[in-house]
């Protein structure tokens, strides 16, 4: 093509608590249906959300290790967009101050050389809940159990260093789901929708500064998919593209059978949400102590684990990449 890819995600990842993110309701994946429910999480009247300090740890841990900036001071936002799964009429997020900015994660790039790729901001927000839809029928079903669980989304930066490449784009993800598992904040099983992405992409042309107009592509939740998702929509966007049409912003979904992305609605932006600060959450202040004992309670991170041990040990490299990707079988070895 004479065009490049900008890829960037926008990552959602189920953060490892017992307890959801405003409530003391249990987190249990295989639990019976809107059996780990209260009236906090379900959005009745006049109950408030108490914060779980175990999340805002998990969130610091993550920043942490991706090299961001830790904010002292952040805030929860309303987000006002209709959820059939959240039955507050909005979701508890973050937007003008979250809890870590401006940091990056290393991947190997076209070149074979390591490439840091941006990542904008990462914000604490708790999930929706569960639709089920029967063949056939003219209702759905709903489960609460996911509502409010803590949710961590993790916003590639654009405009620095972005992924160029499908093969760059599935190095991220699986480098991103090795290190969060590697530092314990979340078991990034894709298969529970513990690790769910949305994927923004569009065309330039080769050599251009300028970015073109992106397309998101939702609720992403396998590798395979988002690989096929990403072949067929740079392939679309260039045939409109060289036609001389112009590549609408809006939202798709991606139909594995026929391996097409289809129109969902036009892509929505942030004052569409209408953000504005939850009234019933306060500022979160983080005290130097905390976000040092969380740095101190990092373990050795994989790249480095990986250098150290093909160094320490005089093992190829390969073999280290192996030992990497496993934190208890490396801790064995060792």
């Amino acid at each position: 093509m004479d065009y490049e890819a900008i890829i960037c995600f926008e990552t959602h990842v189920e953060l490892k608590t017992e307890t959801k993110l405003f409530c003391g309701c249990p987190v249990r994946i295989e639990a019976p249906p809107n059996s780990c429910i209260c009236p906090v999480c379900t959005g009745q009247p006049g109950t408030l959300p108490v914060l779980n300090r175990k999340a805002v740890e998990l969130a610091v841990r993550a920043g942490t290790a991706l090299g961001c900036r830790i904010n002292r001071r952040s805030r929860f936002a309303r987000k006002n967009y209709f959820y059939p799964d959240l039955p507050k009429g909005y979701q508890i997020s973050q937007f003008e101050l979250p809890f870590c900015e401006h940091g990056h994660l290393t991947v190997t790039g076209e070149d074979g050389e390591p490439y840091r790729v941006g990542i904008a901001r990462i914000h604490l927000e708790e999930d929706a809940g569960k639709l089920v839809h029967l063949p056939g029928a003219d209702w759905s079903l709903v489960d609460y159990n996911r509502a409010s669980v803590p949710l961590l989304e993790i916003v590639g930066d654009h405009t620095t260093n972005p992924l160029r490449s499908v093969r760059e784009a599935l190095d991220y993800l699986q480098s991103l789901r090795l290190l969060l598992r590697h530092i314990d904040a979340s078991e990034c099983m894709m298969e529970r929708g513990q690790l769910r992405c949305d994927v923004n992409i569009s065309l330039r042309k080769r050599g251009s500064a300028d970015f073109g107009d992106r397309v998101e592509i939702k609720n992403m939740a396998s590798f395979k998919a988002i690989g096929d998702a990403l072949e067929h929509e740079m392939k679309r966007q260039a045939e409109i593209l060289d036609s001389g049409g112009t590549i609408a912003q809006e939202t798709r979904l991606f139909d594995e059978a026929k391996k097409m992305t289809v129109l969902m609605r036009s892509k929505e932006n942030a004052p569409d949400y209408r953000y504005f600060p939850d009234p019933d959450l306060p500022e979160v202040l983080l005290d130097t102590d905390f976000v040092k004992a969380v740095e101190e309670s990092l373990p050795e991170l994989p790249d480095r684990k990986v250098s150290r041990l093909a160094e320490q040990y005089g093992i190829p490299r390969a073999d280290a990449l192996i030992l990497g990707r496993d934190r208890r079988l490396c801790d064995f070895f060792e």
